[in-house]
């Protein structure tokens, strides 16, 4: 016979004290996961809301005129000229005519795209209160300025 090194009484004392010592690291685990769990460290990376304008008005629409394609295969060009021409100068857009009619209420419209998960781009049109818009060129080609810095 295997005779043990421990009598039956040594080993029901050690077997008390892991229990012990098992409950003693329990109490000590809960109380620190509350008390990290309870502090509210501010976070520098926190996003602040951003009001983002999507549509601005570029003047009463007063005429436009329309030119070609440069060659065979370039865009029709129709030029706006509103009544804050003095601010804005004529708006360029795509288009072979415009539908837009005196004293028509113009505004600049941006729609942000997303065609994939990570980028996306505005887009930019220029439309009146009824349901007529026309797609602005990114480059206005007027005054040398791109339309995104007319919204920043």
């Amino acid at each position: 016979m295997v005779r043990f090194l421990f009598n039956r009484d040594m080993m029901v004392h050690v077997g008390k004290n892991m229990i012990r010592m098992k409950r003693v690291m329990l109490l000590i685990l809960m109380g620190l996961t509350v008390s990290c769990g309870s502090l509210r460290k501010p976070s520098a990376t926190i996003e602040e809301d951003e009001l983002i304008i999507t549509r601005k008005y570029v003047g009463d629409f007063i005429e436009h005129r329309q030119t070609g394609p440069e060659n065979y295969d370039g865009p029709n060009m129709i030029w706006i000229r509103t009544s804050m021409e003095d601010e804005y100068g004529k708006i360029s857009a795509y288009g072979r005519k415009c539908e837009f009619t005196a004293g028509d209420r113009l505004y600049l419209r941006r729609t942000f795209y997303s065609p994939g998960i990570v980028s996306g781009y505005w887009v930019y049109t220029v439309e009146n209160d009824a349901s007529v818009s026309y797609r602005a060129t990114d480059l206005q080609h007027d005054r040398a300025v791109f339309i995104k810095a007319w919204f920043e």
